[in-house]
């Protein structure tokens, strides 16, 4: 799972053209497309065993290995939700970050952009109701632009007046797992699995009505 998360990190923002059109590109693209698959299979496998092991969540599907635009996209995420929940509902989700030879999985509260109402948004701030302590930490986004901010009560309380600004569209709340070659799956899973348990509170505060 590692080697083929970490090769096809190298890709990222690569454009992928089809082989037929490729020219003297082609052989490459074919080792982009195989890797981008390779990688997404050993994704979709983490994400697998680790929904056996958080019921009642259940997983929505893997992203793709390239986007809309067909460029290279190695930091794959999927998102959990509980039966109950209404597709517009803040979610669990699990996401990879960094790059080649320096990358890990994340653990966040946050929604799928594609299936937000009115109230996702609202909803998602109410993780700043919720106190918090690194190693936990902010995700931001302004302008459509996100950076990370440390998991502190000042923090916390700047991006509470700054969403009711208006100057923040969305805080999420995130925790990082670095990953080796070295690392057993189900290491890695019981990491995965302290880290929901972190992050919980800020999930059910989120969806409270």
């Amino acid at each position: 799972m590692y080697q083929e998360l970490n090769d096809y990190l190298a890709y990222q923002g690569m454009k992928y053209i089809k082989p037929e059109k490729a020219g003297n590109l082609a052989s490459e693209m074919e080792t982009f497309k195989a890797s981008g698959q390779k990688a997404r299979q050993a994704f979709t496998l983490l994400a697998k065993e680790l929904e056996k092991r958080l019921s009642p969540f259940e997983m929505d599907r893997v992203s793709n290995w390239a986007n809309q635009a067909q460029i290279g996209r190695p930091h794959f995420w999927a998102y959990y939700h509980k039966p109950t929940d209404a597709p517009d509902d803040v979610a669990l989700a699990i996401r990879l970050y960094g790059q080649k030879d320096d990358f890990g999985v994340s653990v966040e509260v946050s929604f799928i952009e594609r299936k937000k109402s009115e109230t996702t948004l609202a909803k998602q701030g109410k993780v700043l109701a919720q106190p918090i302590a690194e190693p936990l930490y902010y995700f931001v986004q302004v302008d459509g632009v996100s950076h990370r901010q440390a998991g502190t009560e000042a923090n916390r309380l700047a991006l509470q007046k700054a969403l009711a600004e208006g100057s923040v569209r969305k805080v999420l709340v995130k925790y990082d797992i670095p990953m080796s070659a070295s690392q057993e799956l189900d290491d890695l899973l019981q990491e995965l699995l302290h880290g929901f348990d972190l992050v919980m509170p800020y999930y059910e505060v989120a969806n409270r009505s």
